[in-house]
């Protein structure tokens, strides 16, 4: 389907639907200084079972960019008017990182709305400003350095998120598709089309100081699933872990030899594991590749 947009109190959110029509809706969630796109390596397996809605957060991709920050509830807000949009009234939900976060306020503020969560690479808060202003700085760097070099820009987003194994792999073969997917030159093409500004940045830097969800956690009821990845320096595992202690039905699975991107790098894995918490029989789940 073609990218279409829903009007959200004057802000324009760009999403797409792939998929089923008439399955039952799946909604991806993106993190911070990336878009829609970032989930290549989920939708096509996703849209096999499922109707899959993924969009462009306020301010990335080709969603509106207001100057001003808006806080976590926000975002989520805005996932339960694009269901309103939609005529959606229930929905499994999926979060990768930022947008883990925006997912933990959704289901918090709207558990009526989500059947299924899946939360992957992500927090539940930071204990002081220094986390947010890592990743600002982080992303700042990465967006000067996409306007000099795009490639050079890759390599600083490949050291934080990528497994070094990995890393090693794309950077010696720069065309190599991974899973008939995605190339390092597919990703570094993706980061050149719609970039974020500088002042996105630190909108979305102010709006990670606002999400704080622990002493909330106990709250959530709907069925969770927590995907976390053994060498992820953003959001480590450990993090994860205090999470899944604090959601009483949940179950959290460690993915070996990845990193923050995993979703992309260890995407059979991944997938399988998502696939197989909503139900799909393990007979129809690819083989992973190590």
């Amino acid at each position: 389907m073609t990218e279409q947009y829903a009007d959200i109190d004057g802000i324009k959110i760009c999403y797409e639907i792939l998929g089923n029509e008439d399955a039952y809706p799946v909604f991806l969630i993106h993190g911070f200084g990336v878009k829609k796109e970032i989930w290549m390596a989920q939708v096509n397996e996703l849209a096999k079972y499922f109707k899959v809605i993924r969009f462009d957060n306020r301010g990335a991709g080709k969603s509106d960019r207001p100057d001003g920050f808006s806080p976590i509830e926000t975002y989520a807000d805005d996932v339960k008017k694009i269901m309103n949009v939609l005529k959606i009234e229930k929905a499994h939900i999926i979060g990768w990182s930022l947008g883990g976060m925006i997912v933990q306020n959704f289901v918090l503020k709207y558990p009526e709305y989500v059947n299924k969560v899946i939360l992957i690479a992500t927090n539940h808060g930071f204990p002081n400003e220094q986390g947010p202003e890592i990743y600002k700085k982080m992303r700042l760097k990465e967006l000067e350095l996409l306007k000099e070099d795009p490639m050079k820009a890759f390599q600083e987003v490949a050291r934080a998120n990528f497994y070094a194994k990995f890393r090693k792999e794309m950077e010696a073969d720069p065309k190599k598709k991974f899973f008939d997917i995605w190339s390092a030159e597919d990703f570094i093409n993706m980061s050149t089309i719609d970039p974020p500004r500088a002042q996105d940045i630190e909108n979305f830097g102010e709006a990670l100081k606002t999400h704080n969800t622990f002493d909330r956690l106990k709250q959530i009821k709907n069925e969770t699933l927590l995907i976390a990845f053994s060498h992820d320096r953003l959001t480590p595992k450990l993090s994860m872990a205090e999470m899944q202690e604090q959601i009483s039905n949940s179950k959290l699975i460690v993915i070996e030899k990845a990193g923050h991107f995993a979703p992309m790098t260890r995407a059979p894995e991944v997938n399988n594991a998502i696939l197989e918490f909503l139900e799909i029989p393990k007979e129809l789940l690819a083989e992973p590749i190590i």
